[in-house]
């Protein structure tokens, strides 16, 4: 055993190395795909209906383009596995491998590796590159096309705040400042069962010390005809609120503006608030699962790539784009499931890779015959 581990080094290498062409070919046909099949028109509006510099143009593009590129990995995975096995099969080598004892599970054992790589170079990119890139794409589009203002102010801001299924308070703010850390114009009511009970209106609040504190203030009781009457006036007074200026910042991002620890975070946040969290949670568990589609669509790649056909890249990437757009079509209806209560997010998230998964070994089963 120990004189046959240096040849199955051997093979390890020569199939990633035959991997490598057909992958980078991939990323490169697939991002000029998704490119001219939706950003480039959207650029070109840009220019034509808006008047955009070239210059920003140029910008956005480069901004928009690694979250194209990391969609890409896992068709680019399937590309390189068919392509590969195809062209390894066409000339009989995947044969000889077979005749001289080498099952095709252990053949196919370096694709798996390989996309292992590609899916943890894709998880990685998402949680660093692409949320960066995709928040300056927003500021450009933001205050550069549609020449918003710069502000450090947000308005008419609200929290709501449930318990066992029940409204138990609403607060809202007029005008908040998150990196002074103050607030203006504060408006708290609490409710009990369903009822109001309590207002509580205060002209300013401000963040001290890891608190929020409320200054010259007053106090109302609701009864339960709905009457409001006074009750007392308050000079400073502690609000009971767990979001920090920084996390009150933080919720106006766009999901694809965050990494998972963000995205974590404005799931906790909105849970405590009543607001409904099922299109985050499912979002959440797709961060993680479609990367690993790398995994599964080589494993399907490197399986139909042994069957007797004719097959050039043409063919190749034709196949893949039928598989890849199978694979996409199972997924949105795996989410709006999730996003509907119908299934649970983590079932709708990785069943998609679970029925590749099955199929693609499946097919490594035939081809090991």
């Amino acid at each position: 055993m120990k004189k046959g581990l240096p040849s199955w080094r051997i093979l390890d290498r020569f199939i990633v190395q035959e991997l490598k062409g057909p992958f980078l070919f991939g990323v490169f046909a697939f991002t000029v795909l998704l490119v001219a099949g939706d950003l480039l028109f959207k650029l070109a509006d840009l220019i034509i209906e808006q008047g955009v510099s070239l210059s920003v143009i140029a910008r956005l593009f480069v901004y928009k383009l690694p979250a194209v590129i990391v969609l890409t990995l896992p068709m680019s995975a399937l590309l390189s596995a068919l392509l590969t096995f195809a062209r390894l099969s066409s000339t009989s080598e995947i044969g000889a491998l077979k005749a001289s004892g080498i099952s095709f599970q252990r053949i196919v054992r370096p694709v798996l590796l390989a996309s292992v790589a590609v899916a943890l170079l894709a998880t990685l990119a998402n949680e660093t590159v692409v949320p960066l890139t995709s928040r300056a794409a927003e500021n450009v589009l933001r205050y550069e096309v549609a020449k918003q203002r710069i502000s450090l102010v947000q308005d008419h801001v609200f929290m709501r705040e449930e318990a066992e299924g029940h409204l138990k308070r609403v607060v809202y703010v007029s005008r908040l400042k998150p990196r002074s850390g103050t607030m203006e114009g504060v408006l708290v009511q609490e409710f009990d069962e369903g009822r109001l009970r309590r207002i509580l209106s205060a002209e300013r609040g401000t963040w001290q010390e890891g608190e929020w504190w409320l200054d010259d203030g007053k106090v109302f009781d609701v009864d339960v005809e709905g009457r409001v009457s006074f009750l007392f006036r308050f000079q400073r007074q502690k609000l009971i609120l767990r979001l920090s200026p920084g996390q009150l910042e933080r919720v106006s991002r766009k999901p694809e503006e965050m990494n998972i620890p963000e995205l974590l975070e404005q799931i906790e946040l909105f849970d405590h608030q009543g607001i409904d969290v099922r299109p985050l949670r499912v979002m959440f568990h797709l961060r993680l699962a479609v990367p690993w589609a790398s995994v599964v669509l080589a494993l399907v790649g490197a399986a139909l790539g042994v069957r007797p056909q004719r097959s050039g890249s043409g063919v190749g990437l034709g196949l893949s784009v039928v598989i890849v757009f199978a694979y996409y079509v199972v997924m949105s209806l795996c989410r709006a499931l999730g996003q509907g209560g119908y299934l649970p997010p983590l079932v709708a998230a990785w069943t998609p890779n679970l029925l590749f998964l099955i199929g693609g070994g499946s097919l490594v089963r035939r081809a090991n015959r």
